[in-house]
């Protein structure tokens, strides 16, 4: 009977942790299409806003204290990368898609930071929704958050939920003039952080299928209730990166064989190469997951053996 109940207040939990894998809307239903609502944790300070402006001859860089010091710059002849850390100021996202003529369904979309990976064409721009990971080695979780890319016209806008990312390499790159990304134009800029935010994914899911392994080994040497706990956690993280990196392919094709003339034709072949990476982070996810799904069948084969011995 103990074994039972042990066994059932690990099923409990990830029931529990599953419904919260469903994205809570704090918006009032009936809101006319557009109405700005941020969505996410609600925090205190500025956003930050860094300006990266560079050909192949110049560059440029600072941050700036107002989204109104960065409107020069979309104007200019160069190419423009401007950076915001932090959604949850409505009144700057709104000045933002007043300069640059953002759809309100766009400004919506940017503020609600539940949305799935998903492409839009505007014809002026591109809008893309993107899932930013990172392994929390602290707690053992994956923490997700939602990236935003609008590529206009010589100009590329990214937009994030807090401060800190995984794109210093890329900026490094653009200081020192490495490769060819100070000879393309905006986007190739736009390739590159996506080509940078989906190798990353590849750290996370070697984080994960290394917990794995450890877990497998648990599970056939020391089958205990905290073990099947940690099972059906690892679990939840392999579901909830599935559902961040799943619609991906579809992203990175529809950029790949799209018709939008932001998207020059040199460009699309390095996209086609962040598609075939996509294709193998969607594999290798899948692969964790039957791994993973397997291991309650093992734990229950493992504990019922040593019962009849």
């Amino acid at each position: 009977m103990s074994f039972l109940r042990a066994w059932r207040r690990p099923v409990r939990t990830i029931r529990r942790a599953v419904y919260r894998l469903v994205p809570k809307r704090s918006k009032t239903p009936g809101l006319p299409p557009g109405t700005l609502v941020y969505t996410g944790v609600q925090r205190v300070e500025r956003p930050r806003i860094s300006v990266i402006e560079y050909d192949e001859n110049r560059l440029e860089q600072q941050v700036v204290e107002s989204v109104e010091d960065c409107f020069p710059f979309l104007d200019s002849p160069t190419i423009t990368w401007i950076n915001i850390d932090g959604l949850h100021d409505i009144g700057l996202i709104a000045q933002l898609g007043h300069k640059v003529d953002l759809h309100p369904l766009v400004l919506e979309d940017i503020v609600s930071v539940g949305q799935r990976p998903k492409l839009e064409d505007y014809e002026k721009y591109l809008f893309i929704v993107l899932r930013m990971l990172e392994y929390n080695q602290a707690e053992e979780r994956i923490d997700s958050e939602q990236f935003c890319l609008i590529l206009g016209a010589g100009w590329v806008i990214s937009l994030q939920e807090r401060a800190g990312d995984i794109l210093d390499p890329l900026r490094e790159r653009i200081r020192q003039n490495k490769g060819p990304i100070r000879k393309m134009g905006a986007d190739y800029l736009a390739y590159s952080i996506i080509d940078t935010v989906v190798d990353h994914y590849f750290s996370i899911l070697e984080k994960l299928g290394d917990r794995i392994e450890d877990l497998e080994e648990n599970v056939v040497s020391d089958p205990t209730p905290e073990v099947l706990r940690e099972v059906h956690h690892v679990k939840r993280e392999a579901l909830a990166l599935r559902k961040a990196v799943w619609p991906l392919r579809e992203v990175v094709g529809a950029l790949e064989r799209g018709e939008s003339e932001l998207i020059a034709p040199p460009t699309r072949l390095f996209l086609r190469d962040v598609y075939d990476h996509t294709i193998q982070v969607i594999e290798t996810v899948e692969t964790l997951r039957d791994a993973v799904g397997g291991m309650t069948d093992l734990y229950l084969s493992t504990v019922s053996n040593r019962m009849n011995e």
